[in-house]
């Protein structure tokens, strides 16, 4: 495997499987160096807890960068996920365009969206200023809603490989060459992740899992990463990374006591065999 340094930048929900809690413990295991600059620290995610505690680390971030700068510190890969401010995709920008080695590859999830909806802290301000964070990315990582709200496509349940590929050839006007479409699905029963690359799109394929997990697009988008930097193309990686996050969910079926995200940490085994 390669060893490389990755810089990952989301919050920390200190419960509940999902953005730092998730990227660090798998890129770890794909056998990189992960660092990380956390935006925000939250006691659990959003997603059905109640009373959660949340601490913005925003004006932290340059601080961070300039010290890192003094030390002359740079990466070999930059991954974000969740930002919470209009303020933060700003600074990140300014790291994706100075903290990267000339051969640094710049991955953004726009985590922001699903189901049709933004998530309920986000509006238009923010979706705008997340298009202008994807000109500086090698590679967008968005789910189907996020890319209607970026391209201003309306969002549909039932769709076609014309929709998707128009989605797709908007989304690369946004000034981003490579796309990982997750969450395409053409039946009811099957899903999959569209890859653009070149103009050219490859879909893959597989079973839907009727019930869900909260933070699977944070273990996907983890899992691509880790593939990637292992030297693996962008279509095998988005191919371990959607079976590493199937296998996610499937480990997590039937335990009702864990709702609160997907049990990802007994299948690292699994991801470090398809890597190999």
């Amino acid at each position: 495997m390669a060893y490389k340094k990755i810089l990952t930048i989301q919050d920390i929900s200190c419960v509940g499987q999902c953005s730092l809690t998730v990227a660090l413990p798998i890129l770890s295991a794909c056998g990189h160096e992960t660092c990380i600059l956390p935006s925000a620290v939250l006691s659990t995610h959003t997603g059905g807890f109640n009373g959660f505690t949340f601490r913005d680390l925003t004006e932290d971030m340059p601080e961070i960068q300039a010290h890192w700068k003094k030390e002359n510190i740079k990466f070999k890969a930059i991954y974000t996920g969740y930002l919470g401010s209009v303020k933060q995709v700003g600074y990140v920008k300014d790291i994706l365009n100075t903290m990267g080695t000339d051969d640094c590859v710049r991955i953004v999830d726009p985590a922001m969206a699903d189901n049709g909806k933004l998530y309920s802290i986000f509006n238009g301000e923010y979706v705008e200023a997340m298009r202008g964070l994807c000109d500086s990315a090698d590679i967008l990582i968005p789910n189907i809603t996020e890319a209607c709200f970026l391209t201003d496509v309306e969002y549909r349940e039932v769709y076609d490989e014309k929709y998707v590929k128009a989605l797709l050839d908007k989304l690369s006007m946004l000034g981003v060459k490579t796309i990982v479409l997750t969450g395409v699905s053409y039946a009811a029963d099957k899903t999959g992740v569209a890859v653009y690359e070149n103009g050219a799109i490859r879909y893959y394929e597989h079973d839907k899992i009727a019930k869900g997990c909260h933070g699977t697009g944070d273990i996907y988008a983890s899992a691509f990463t880790g593939a990637l930097l292992n030297g693996k193309d962008i279509f095998v990686a988005a191919k371990i990374a959607a079976d590493y996050t199937m296998k996610c969910i499937l480990n997590t079926q039937g335990d009702k006591e864990h709702w609160y995200g997907a049990k990802f940490e007994t299948a690292l085994r699994d991801l470090m065999d398809m890597l190999a």
